[in-house]
């Protein structure tokens, strides 16, 4: 089947709330970290993939429509090019809100929790994580305000010096369905955009998961 939707934005940047919405609008099952959670059985090939080796992207992404957050996301180069029918949606939001909301969540996650959660599966991906995001992407300073900010107006930047203007959508968190309705080329629900996945719910989760 293939992915017909690409997330290339990074993790708190509405990324859950989207997932959620692309399955509402028929693009699901959309891919998202929470999915390496649920099914450990998707843990090595990322795991390769954090070490910088060759990816099967059909078979990791076997049986899903559309993929956001990370992991994914890292590889939004890579997934474009695979994939070229896809279409590219890029979530933003204000870079110091990022921030903040980073370091409420999955910031200690990867770094000062690393090696403490109760299950070996979050521990394994936390190392993951700790790899391809806080040492690939950030150079290991994720929590330096001026750094990580610094790194994320050059991904926006860089995606949408990359990808073809009528194939890259820039989602403005809070924006809700008409913008992403008419890139999508289908009709906007009479439900609500979905809100989810708060500072506040993700650390509930960690925690009754732990």
């Amino acid at each position: 089947m293939g992915l017909e939707v690409i997330g290339a934005g990074f993790g708190r940047t509405g990324t859950n709330s989207l997932k959620i919405a692309l399955e509402q609008l028929g693009f699901g099952p959309c891919h998202h970290m929470f999915e390496v959670r649920e099914n450990p059985k998707q843990l090595p090939a990322w795991e390769a993939a954090a070490r910088g080796e060759s990816s099967d992207w059909d078979a990791m992404f076997q049986g899903y429509r559309a993929q956001v957050d990370w992991p994914g996301a890292a590889y939004w180069r890579q997934l474009a090019t695979h994939y070229p029918a896809a279409k590219v949606i890029l979530s933003v939001r204000d870079p110091d809100a990022w921030f903040d909301s980073v370091q409420a969540t999955i910031g200690p996650f990867m770094t000062t929790m690393r090696g403490k959660h109760d299950q070996p599966h979050l521990n394994a991906i936390a190392e993951m994580c700790s790899k391809f995001i806080v040492q690939d992407i950030f150079e290991g300073q994720m929590n330096d305000r001026e750094h990580a900010t610094r790194v994320f107006k050059a991904h926006v930047d860089a995606v949408g010096q990359t990808i073809a203007a009528d194939r890259l959508l820039i989602y403005e968190t809070g924006s809700g369905w008409d913008p992403l309705c008419e890139f999508l080329g289908v009709d906007a629900p009479e439900e609500p955009y979905p809100l989810t996945n708060s500072s506040k719910e993700f650390q509930k989760k960690i925690n009754d998961t732990n």
